[in-house]
């Protein structure tokens, strides 16, 4: 069972949602957030294991290269050119497709190990959790992506992926067996809610939303999900208290009444999802 917290927006408060419901749940952790990962601050696991991300990339022997450019040519990304009758890399626009070497008709092309990232694997307490960190200047997020979501097995699995819908948000949900959007009551929520939902209909994945930072009053995100009969499985509230456990680096759950609030979301779930 992979269930993934996504959110329109950054800043909703989609890494809140998933440390602690994956510690009430006692579910396998993964932040997918790579390129800025914070889950670990709040579960503060013990790192157990640790290894670098790499990713494929070409090497041109120029005694065997003929400059016939078709390498060039072949290259999507365009990380390859032909300048000064040389062929040059630019090592962060290459996706480590392999076509390059592949159409080489002199085998003048090699591929060497580039380091994109880690991937950090460790326990707190009882609970199983996984992160991954991309190198500050890396455009490339989905290889480290994928690397910790081999991690996924039978047990349920709480996903934290990246804000928006970028190519990272889509591999972190691709074989998700439900998602959970967290919006706030604002119309920016709201927008990037609407794209989070549009989203989540086209991969066709089964979805409710959690209203965090929500007040006592009607708000916009209630009508928008009661007009498209989208189901609500958990309102966090405003509260000053929860700002303070926040910034001190502090699960919710450590406060009864909130612990109560996932208990309920997890009710909520259990009646959404088929379990597998």
């Amino acid at each position: 069972m992979q269930i993934t917290i996504l959110s329109g927006k950054g800043g909703t408060g989609k890494t809140t949602i998933s440390t602690n419901l994956a510690k009430v749940m006692k579910a396998r952790y993964i932040d997918c957030d790579v390129e800025e990962p914070n889950g670990f601050i709040f579960l503060k696991p013990d790192i157990e294991e640790s290894s670098d991300v790499f990713i494929p990339v070409p090497k041109v022997d120029k005694d065997k290269c003929i400059s016939c450019k078709k390498c060039v040519d072949r290259c999507q990304f365009n990380a390859l050119a032909f300048v000064n009758k040389e062929i040059v890399l630019f090592e962060k626009l290459c996706h480590g497709c392999g076509a390059c070497s592949l159409i080489c008709p002199t085998d003048a092309i090699s591929e060497e190990q580039r380091i994109i990232g880690k991937t950090h694997k460790g326990k707190s307490d009882d609970l199983e959790c996984l992160m991954g960190i991309l190198n500050i200047g890396e455009p490339m997020a989905g290889p480290i992506i994928s690397k910790l979501k081999k991690a996924i097995d039978e047990k349920t699995t709480i996903i934290d992926s990246a804000p928006g819908s970028s190519c990272n948000v889509v591999k972190a949900l691709i074989d998700s067996d439900y998602a959970i959007l967290v919006t706030e009551p604002t119309a920016f929520g709201l927008h990037d809610l609407k794209i989070a939902v549009e989203l989540v209909r086209n991969m066709n994945i089964p979805f409710g939303v959690i209203i965090n930072r929500a007040d006592d009053y009607e708000n916009i995100i209630v009508d928008y999900c009661m007009d498209e009969n989208i189901k609500i499985i958990g309102i966090i509230p405003f509260s000053k208290q929860i700002a303070q456990l926040y910034s001190q680096g502090k699960l919710l759950i450590e406060n009864n009444e909130y612990r109560n609030i996932f208990k309920k979301i997890i009710k909520e779930l259990e009646g959404e999802i088929i379990w597998s």
